[in-house]
């Protein structure tokens, strides 16, 4: 049997309905199963439709375990839709060989407008204002109605540095705010001088920048990152906008942080246990909540969708991936 004839004959699993231009590419290369609803499966429902998947095309809201990878002994491959990956168990697959996929770089400007939508709806109080004309309360304009506050010039201080934080700030430049950062990694100094930026020490952060914007992954020393202690720091006129991973905020202690003044203002994409919401969030006027959707646009989510697959296709015909994650599993392979 060949390599395309074999490669033909596996199964790889879609867990949730994608887009037909990425359902066909498959086709052409693999035999396509899976979920063709929105709903997440639970975690059995995910062992049967993967049982004896040669890979699967998972979201990140599908939990990849070292159960669920037992229970599919033919499984080589997990081309996850998303740039984080802390939804799959990467020490396990990579004991088992089993390689791991993501797609960055093709959402990091939509996730940016997002982020950055989010600030000036937060700042400038737009869901209110919205929810105050629809209720039939915009009786009269007052000087004093939903007092906000100004972006520009102001000072944008940024969690993360990567892609989506460099993002950010180049749009800050529009709006002639100082740019201030924190990332515990390097930053290459012409990034930093290009971008007008500049580093400072996490807790210099907290009490200087008016707008915080946080871009980090979910890793054991960013869970929490934002807790009570932070919110103590940070100024009380600051927004705080995550559209990271929801554990990196502690959401009681934002509610907190939120009902007392705290701090002014947040704009909230991504919870800590989604799709709960922690319900004191949702009794307060001051933040903006939406429901992960930063980087939802059709065109960044097709081609979200499309890289997973082309991920997915090449690990499967033998080459390595050009997101690979866990680049031990593809040594492990070599041996």
């Amino acid at each position: 049997m060949s390599l395309e004839e074999r490669l033909v004959s596996d199964t790889i699993f879609v867990t949730r309905r994608i887009f037909d231009e990425t359902l066909n590419y498959l086709a052409e290369h693999v035999v396509v199963e899976g979920n063709d609803t929105d709903r997440v499966l639970s975690s059995d429902e995910l062992q049967a439709g993967a049982a004896d998947a040669a890979g699967i095309l998972s979201m990140v809201t599908d939990r990849i375990d070292s159960q669920l990878m037992d229970s599919c002994p033919n499984l080589k491959m997990v081309a996850n839709f998303a740039v984080g990956f802390n939804n799959v168990d990467l020490d396990a697959a990579s004991e088992r060989g089993i390689l791991v996929t993501n797609t960055p770089g093709v959402l990091t400007e939509t996730t940016a407008d997002f982020a950055w939508a989010l600030l000036m709806a937060a700042a400038r109080r737009i869901v209110e204002g919205d929810r105050l004309v629809r209720d039939g309360k915009f009786t009269a304009w007052g000087p004093r109605m939903l007092l906000g506050h100004d972006v520009h010039r102001k000072t944008l201080g940024l969690i993360g540095m990567g892609r989506i934080g460099q993002a950010v700030a180049r749009r800050a430049r529009g709006f002639d705010m100082d740019v201030i950062f924190y990332d515990p990694y390097p930053v290459p100094a012409e990034v930093v001088d290009k971008l007008g930026a500049r580093s400072t020490p996490l807790e210099e952060l907290y009490r200087t920048a008016d707008f915080i914007s946080v871009h980090v992954p979910l890793l054991p020393d960013t869970h929490h990152l934002l807790d009570d202690d932070a919110f103590a720091q940070i100024k009380p006129n600051a927004v705080v906008v995550n559209t990271s991973r929801g554990p990196v905020v502690d959401e009681q202690a934002l509610v907190r942080a939120l009902e007392a003044g705290t701090i002014a203002a947040a704009g909230i994409d991504v919870f800590e246990h989604e799709p709960q919401v922690e319900p004191g969030l949702l009794a307060l006027d001051n933040v903006v909540l939406a429901p992960h959707i930063a980087s939802g646009s059709h065109d960044t989510r097709l081609r979200m969708s499309m890289l997973a697959s082309e991920n997915l296709v090449c690990g499967l015909r033998g080459d390595r991936p050009p997101n690979l994650v866990n680049t031990e599993a593809w040594e492990q392979r070599k041996q």
